[in-house]
């Protein structure tokens, strides 16, 4: 997947596939965005927190979580006969950062999943896609315990452009996490039409 809107392969039987990336803070939800819109049984790389971890990774406000990704969770959307979904979800802990590079290469796009709790916890995603000019959008995954707040204030305490959309979500639910995914989609393509003076 080299290019960011891969081309139509030569077999009309095999579908044009399109690469999504999940991204945020440690705890936001990645996997459970990935697992709830996925068909088929996600890809999980998640890994028990041990004590060999204390102290490099901060877990201030998710205490109570007991695993990490380590290297990426992956699902699959199939759209139509032509063209398929491809969810990569990113690893959250600072230390496995390095893995974001590989993938994020061919995205089209990319969701920064955010908790009120933790807002700080977005700003790096957030200037990662804005360094490297790949479409997202900002998705506040609404916990039960955390803080609501208006779209328009987390979009001005996040300093997003005014042109990145920023919903709300439960990252728990399938019809939640597709409507993330479709206004990501939607994001995509008016970027991908304005560059090409569409």
């Amino acid at each position: 997947m080299g290019s960011a809107l891969s081309e139509k392969a030569p077999d009309a039987s095999i579908p044009m596939a399109i690469k999504v990336l999940i991204a945020g803070g440690f705890g936001v939800g990645k996997t459970t965005l990935v697992g709830a819109v996925s068909e088929i049984r996600p890809m999980r790389t998640e890994e028990v927190i041990t004590e060999a971890s204390v102290g490099v990774g901060d877990t201030s406000g998710v205490e109570t979580k007991t695993t990490t990704t380590v290297a990426m969770d992956f699902g699959r959307i199939t759209i139509s006969e032509e063209v398929v979904l491809y969810l990569f979800g990113t690893p959250g802990q600072d230390r496995f950062w390095f893995v974001w590079d590989e993938l994020s290469m061919g995205a089209v796009g990319a969701v920064v999943l955010a908790d009120t709790r933790r807002l700080a916890d977005s700003f790096p995603s957030i200037d990662y896609f804005e360094g490297r000019g790949t479409p997202f959008i900002v998705a506040v995954n609404c916990f039960d315990d955390a803080p609501q707040y208006t779209v328009e204030d987390v979009k001005l305490a996040l300093n997003l452009d005014p042109d990145v959309p920023l919903l709300l979500c439960d990252a728990r639910k399938t019809s939640s996490g597709k409507d993330v995914l479709i206004t990501l989609m939607q994001h995509a393509m008016a970027k991908a039409g304005s560059l090409s003076g569409a």
